[in-house]
């Protein structure tokens, strides 16, 4: 690696994240560093150097570029990971680093589908007592205690997370351990073996877990979407990770 490549650190843990690693990877001008928090027991690893773990805050993480002479950072976390993108904003106005946000496009209702927005998991979980009684949770393993609540006693769930989930948990529960991509055939056959009457889903964005919500829409199953928060104020964002390396390079291009 050239004494002179750009040093990018990606914030990642989703899958744009490791394709925008492996565009890079090729590239001698360009070093890549990726930070996962080290929330998944067995990550999927990508090209490149990678680092576990917090920073510490933006403060943290602001040193840990200045001392690793970092000259870009990307912010490709999971697009509710709400707070580590605060602190990636925080952190490179302090440490005076150009930002960019990677965030996969939301999902959009199509004919048939019968959704109900929520702006937070424990709106979601208001809205369930009214709509089913079988719930498919695919909301991952954090988060479980908006369903915990006495009033969702009588409602009985199926969480799919990629590691175990721990308490608090809903009272009447059975845990899937999977993960992505999902095909239509068995999302079908998984709502019809569970009897599932209504899904719960983030609107994370992306084809590897979308056959969920064309699995509800041909059942009928009321699909509760809760929302994403919006990126902080003044970062701009690329919707792919091509449009991602672009920025890289475009952004160290001489002259």
């Amino acid at each position: 690696m050239p004494a002179s490549a750009v040093h990018v650190l990606v914030l990642g843990g989703t899958t744009e994240a490791r394709r925008l690693a492996e565009s890079l990877a090729g590239d001698r001008s360009v070093r890549v560093t990726t930070s996962l928090a080290g929330r998944v027991a067995a990550p999927r690893l990508p090209p490149g150097e990678v680092r576990v773990g917090g920073f510490g805050g933006p403060e943290g993480l602001a040193a840990w570029m200045r001392e690793h002479r970092v000259d870009a950072l990307i912010d490709a976390t999971h697009p509710f990971a709400a707070a580590m993108s605060r602190n990636a904003a925080e952190a490179a106005a302090l440490a005076h680093v150009p930002l960019l946000a990677l965030r996969r496009p939301g999902w959009v209702a199509q004919d048939g589908d019968r959704w109900h927005s929520a702006g937070s998991l424990a709106e979601a979980a208001g809205l369930l007592p009214a709509l089913g009684e079988r719930v498919f949770l695919t909301t991952g393993r954090m988060g479980l205690a908006a369903f915990a609540g006495a009033g969702l006693d009588a409602l009985w769930f199926l969480v799919r997370s990629v590691d175990a989930p721990e308490p608090p948990c809903p009272a009447r529960m059975e845990v899937l351990l999977d993960r992505g991509p999902f095909d239509l055939d068995g999302e079908r056959e998984l709502l019809r073996r569970h009897r599932i009457d209504v899904l719960v889903t983030k609107d994370s964005g992306g084809d590897a877990t979308a056959p969920k919500l064309t699995a509800a829409r041909e059942a009928g199953i009321p699909v509760v979407v809760v929302r994403r928060p919006p990126v902080p104020d003044g970062v701009p964002v690329a919707r792919t990770s091509d449009e991602a390396a672009r920025w890289v390079r475009r952004l160290h291009a001489p002259g």
